[in-house]
């Protein structure tokens, strides 16, 4: 479904009569007033003059018909004067409804970058935004269905999450979203089959970019993986997983809850990954170092080292011996709002920050 833009044919059609008719009762008032002795309209420009001066309403006076009909023809101007008006406010209120609808759409796009967009709107999506608001990271979301943009601008702040009315399948139409230069794009479709379908799709246009899906059928996870998706999460396993370490271990599975989302207090902990930049303090430093120094230094523990190998990215968890961070490595820690807060001067940049 696409809006409903201005008809600029009718309007140029509609000013064109106005032109025409206009046109005409100048030259029939010239005809009765020109030549006159007490006639101040011979000339064209003073018979524009006074079609201005009349459809106006200003009426300085200077230009004035003395003959019956040039008075009515003066008495049309002067009448049609209202429809000129309606009509020129009509189309002025109509493109600045037209500009507002299109901003309220995102149909002009957005700026944001490194952001991540979602295709489809749920339930679901909305708690997502919530924890990646939480997380500082900008969201453009893209639905196609209408009633769903006034209630995502309620929510949430314009400079925060932008959304986007479009059809999945318009391509053309996902860059308003920037979307080439999103961290990563969420599909986030009804089930698994039309969520297969749109990434086989949608890969040929943007195949570079990272996708992550949720599955409700967890066999499906290595087909959506050879379809190019980045990341796959089974809702069932994960669900079925945390349940289980509720029945045996309540502390285990608490905290690991806890783990999963931003941490909004202080006291609340948290799982980050911080990008190790060339200038870092922590640049050739060994992990088992970094370890304790990040223990004593900032109360957090640093759990894990990702490095980039042949292009791939590979999680080392708690690696054992003298292995070195380099820049371009990311640091996986737990921490605290306080931690959090401390290494954010340190490093800089999370990760897709």
């Amino acid at each position: 479904m696409q809006l409903k833009r201005p008809n600029y044919r009718r309007v140029l059609i509609s000013s064109l009569i106005f032109t025409f008719i206009y046109g005409g009762l100048l030259a029939l008032l010239l005809q009765v007033e020109g030549g006159l002795p007490n006639s101040k309209i011979n000339t064209t420009q003073d018979a524009m003059w006074y079609l201005v001066e009349t459809l106006t309403t200003v009426g300085y006076g200077d230009a004035l018909p003395v003959t019956y009909w040039g008075r009515m023809i003066g008495f049309v101007f002067l009448l049609s004067s209202l429809g000129v008006y309606g009509f020129i406010i009509g189309q002025i209120a109509n493109f600045m409804s037209t500009l507002r609808e299109e901003k309220a759409l995102g149909l002009n796009g957005t700026s944001f970058k490194n952001h991540v967009v979602i295709i489809g709107w749920n339930e679901f999506g909305q708690s997502v935004i919530s924890h990646l608001i939480g997380a500082g990271r900008q969201v453009a979301v893209i639905t196609k269905d209408r009633g769903h943009i006034d209630i995502i601008r309620e929510y949430y702040p314009q400079d925060k999450v932008f959304t986007l009315y479009s059809d999945y399948n318009n391509f053309d139409q996902l860059e308003k979203a920037n979307i080439q230069q999103a961290s990563i794009v969420f599909v986030n479709l009804n089930d698994d089959t039309e969520k297969l379908v749109y990434i086989i799709n949608i890969k040929k246009h943007f195949a570079n970019l990272n996708y992550v899906v949720t599955l409700d059928n967890g066999n499906l996870k290595s087909t959506f993986e050879h379809a190019g998706v980045t990341y796959t999460i089974s809702k069932n396993e994960i669900s079925s997983k945390l349940l289980a370490s509720y029945i045996y271990e309540p502390d285990v599975a608490y905290f690991s809850e806890e783990l999963m989302a931003f941490a909004h207090q202080e006291d609340e902990y948290d799982m980050k990954q911080f990008s190790v930049k060339p200038d870092n303090a922590f640049v050739n430093t060994p992990y088992d170092k970094a370890f304790f120094e990040l223990k004593k230094d900032y109360n957090v523990v640093l759990i894990g080292l990702v490095k980039k190998v042949n292009g791939q990215r590979k999680l080392l968890k708690n690696p054992e011996g003298n292995l070195k961070i380099e820049a371009g490595d990311y640091l996986v820690m737990l921490m605290d709002g306080k931690g959090r807060d401390k290494l954010a001067k340190l490093f800089k940049l999370e990760e897709g920050i």
